[in-house]
């Protein structure tokens, strides 16, 4: 984990901002957290969630994202890259990864319609296309600032300073605190269903066992969740340990690719250009402006609305359903790619991930593909509707996972906004009786999640409790939903994207129309 140093001056050298814009043009990884100036050049190919988390926070001030993300012992590390400090408030530049450059200035950017098809983009669409998606995104941008609190800098400032107000009262009252009781609880009930999978394997009731499969895969899922937040032991290697068995030899995962994709996601939620979550086309386009196709810089590729994209998205609300019934097969392919391409670090404290997870998989598909699939099944029909039927059972898991951001906020309201405000306006949580909280496994508090990740889950609903003071005091709306509400929400916001799907084709048909 090099160091690097500065040799034109020590490290405690007050920087303008002017200067820093000038290292930053010149290609230097330049971070502020806490009023010191940090290059972290060195660091990015040993930070165990992956460089891009760091790459979309080069040129802001990122205090508030790297206190909750990370333990008090990484964050006593950090003086090591220190080049100098700041004095006074900082304003945030827009990222080189974002489009930002040395003349980065957001009060003549947001002057600018944010452009459709992503700053790296060669594609160009139509100019009937752009005038279209362009006003869809003005209006969302309008509306957005109508229903959040101003982005003017004393309003934030103030938004910020309430937070690290909750942040000291959520530790002071030991809400990071993790309850081991209530994960021997977790470990004895999914202990339980894998037995009743066997159960019913061995008496040859098949699809009765692959249904107890798929929830003893979804209920492990919410552990390995917390693990690969560090919200169980607060300890690197233990809690990646515990997500990196639940995740590989029990579920035939990668948590390494699910922390590269994760962390990114917390940090730019419900971007359509860089947050990974939201980008599924061409099956699914979760905000208009993938309607005239999008550079992913989590990717790093095009993100075409294609001629398959064009079928399929107007129809979008009814395929939700289906489609997440067959998400968890996306994950193996995710994993294995992640794995076999060596995208996680190579170096640092993470360097042995990559192969303990890929002799987990091994061990899983032993177990799984080898040992129930095709030893204890007795014919081919009935192994394919055992492993359809085991996979399906996990889709109330992906409508968990994306029933928090679809629907909501996907404008981009420029680096002054404050994280706080940020992860409220772009997620929502699911009102539910404390009684099934289990069946949820504390995903239904994403909102609450977003802003202190590293929480465990048993105290979210105690964290929502001071959060909601928190929301009236600086007027941010909070976004809560019954289950059913939430879906409702969600498929309303497909359907409406797919209906603009609809006019978008139908112009263009007209336009060539009248071309011919």
């Amino acid at each position: 984990m090099g160091l690097v140093k500065d040799s034109a001056s020590g490290n405690d050298q007050v920087l303008s901002p002017g200067q820093i814009e000038a290292r930053i043009a010149n290609g230097q990884s330049i971070v502020i957290i806490d009023q010191k100036v940090l290059r972290v050049d060195t660091w990015l190919p040993y930070h165990p969630g992956g460089f891009k988390p760091i790459q979309h926070f080069i040129g802001k001030d990122a205090t508030d994202e790297f206190i909750v993300m990370h333990s008090a012992e990484t964050r006593r590390l950090i003086d090591r890259y220190k080049i100098g400090r700041i004095e006074g408030p900082w304003n945030n530049l827009v990222p080189p990864i974002q489009g930002g450059h040395e003349d980065s200035n957001w009060e003549e950017k947001e002057k600018k319609t944010p452009p459709i098809d992503g700053s790296n983009s060669n594609h160009i669409p139509e100019e009937q296309d752009l005038a279209f998606l362009n006003a869809q995104t003005k209006k969302e941008i309008s509306l957005t600032l109508d229903r959040y609190p101003s982005l003017d800098a004393p309003t934030q400032s103030n938004i910020i300073e309430r937070y690290r107000l909750l942040h000291e009262q959520v530790h002071s009252e030991g809400l990071y605190e993790c309850r081991y009781t209530a994960y021997l609880w977790e470990l004895g009930r999914c202990g339980l269903l894998f037995a009743q999978m066997l159960f019913f394997l061995h008496i040859k009731w098949y699809c009765t066992s692959a249904v107890f499969l798929g929830w003893f895969w979804s209920q492990m899922v919410f552990s390995a969740h917390d693990a690969g937040h560090m919200a169980i032991t607060h300890d690197f290697f233990i809690d990646n340990l515990i997500g990196m068995i639940i995740a590989a030899p029990i579920g035939g995962l990668s948590l390494g690719w699910w922390k590269r994709t994760h962390n990114v996601h917390h940090l730019v939620t419900n971007s359509p250009e860089h947050d990974p979550d939201n980008q599924h086309l061409p099956f699914l386009a979760v905000n208009h402006r993938f309607l005239g196709s999008l550079f992913s810089t989590y990717h790093e590729r095009l993100m075409p609305y294609t001629a398959l994209a064009k079928r399929l998205v107007p129809y979008q609300a009814y395929l939700y359903y289906p489609i997440l019934m067959l998400g968890r097969f996306n994950l193996y392919v995710q994993s294995w790619l992640f794995l076999a391409y060596g995208q996680g670090p190579r170096k640092g404290p993470a360097w042995w991930h990559r192969y303990f997870e890929i002799a987990g998989n091994i061990v899983f598909w032993a177990w799984f593909g080898y040992g129930i699939v095709y030893r204890s099944l007795p014919t081919a029909g009935t192994r394919i509707l055992y492993v359809l039927i085991s996979h399906a059972v996990t889709m109330p898991l992906h409508v968990q996972f994306t029933l928090s951001h679809f629907a909501m906020s996907t404008a981009d309201l420029g680096p002054g906004e404050s994280f706080p405000q940020r992860m409220l306006r772009t997620t929502m949580d699911v009102d539910c009786p404390e009684w099934l909280d289990w069946v949820h496994g504390g995903l239904q508090f994403q909102a609450i999640h977003h802003l202190f990740p590293r929480v465990p889950r048993h105290n979210l609903r105690r964290v929502q409790k001071l959060v909601l003071t928190f929301c009236r005091d600086v007027g941010i709306p909070y976004a809560l939903y019954g289950f059913v509400g939430g879906n409702q929400k969600v498929v309303g916001s497909l359907a409406e994207v797919g209906r603009q799907a609809a006019i978008l084709d139908e112009c263009r048909r007209v336009v060539a129309g009248r071309i011919g």
